[in-house]
């Protein structure tokens, strides 16, 4: 039960989530005038933004969901993966007021004010991505080391997590570098999708237990 909970959570964190960051700010900061656009989507960004607090709520559910069932694989690496995950919802809520502030300072006329806030929403997008990366790592350790689930989803959730980590390096690094940090973004969003399709469609088995020796 907690498996298919988690996919289905999971699942509206990938569509609110998507269309917020993707569909909304990022068709906006495409744009010639991002001021001007800003001001023509108003009501796209309100949505956004309700879109946003959705997709937080549930992925912090995610992580309770995701701890319940693994807490008794590896207790640490549980409490460091729901860490992780709280710590990413905790601050994505908060860079939701330089969302919020884009809009509203846009509305005002305050152009140059509105892009700096859409500019610092994705600093701090680029800050929270340090922790949604980085819960994965311990989350793939988790699905190694239970046997719940085919081993490979392990793996691929550790390779998702460093390529969001190396993602944002680069981003730092060489902010022209945006292929390259696309791609590794994409990395470990695919690994992201990959397990919460499997988590939808097959749900978890019951737990690898060691064999006891008697002697």
């Amino acid at each position: 039960m907690n498996a298919r909970l988690a996919g289905l959570l999971y699942l509206v964190v990938a569509i609110c989530g998507g269309f917020a960051e993707l569909a909304a700010r990022g068709s906006i900061k495409a744009a010639d005038d991002v001021a001007q656009a800003l001001r023509d989507s108003a009501d796209l960004m309100r949505i956004a933004f309700a879109a946003d607090v959705v997709a937080y709520t549930c992925f912090l559910l995610v992580g309770l969901a995701l701890y319940a069932l693994f807490k008794d694989v590896h207790r640490v690496a549980a409490v460091a993966m729901l860490t992780m995950n709280a710590v990413s919802v905790a601050i994505q809520s908060l860079n939701l007021v330089n969302h919020a502030g884009a809009v509203l300072a846009a509305e005002r006329g305050s152009d140059e004010l509105a892009v700096l806030f859409l500019d610092l929403h994705g600093v701090g997008y680029l800050i929270a991505q340090v922790f949604f990366g980085g819960w994965l790592i311990p989350l793939g350790y988790l699905v190694v080391r239970s046997g719940m689930m085919p081993r490979v989803f392990g793996y691929v959730l550790v390779v998702g997590g460093v390529g969001y980590l190396l993602g944002l390096v680069v981003e730092l690094a060489a902010p022209d570098a945006d292929g390259v940090a696309l791609a590794l973004g994409l990395l470990g969003g695919i690994s992201e999708i990959a397990f919460l399709g499997w988590l939808l469609v097959k749900g978890v088995r019951a737990p690898v237990r060691e064999p006891v020796l008697v002697p």
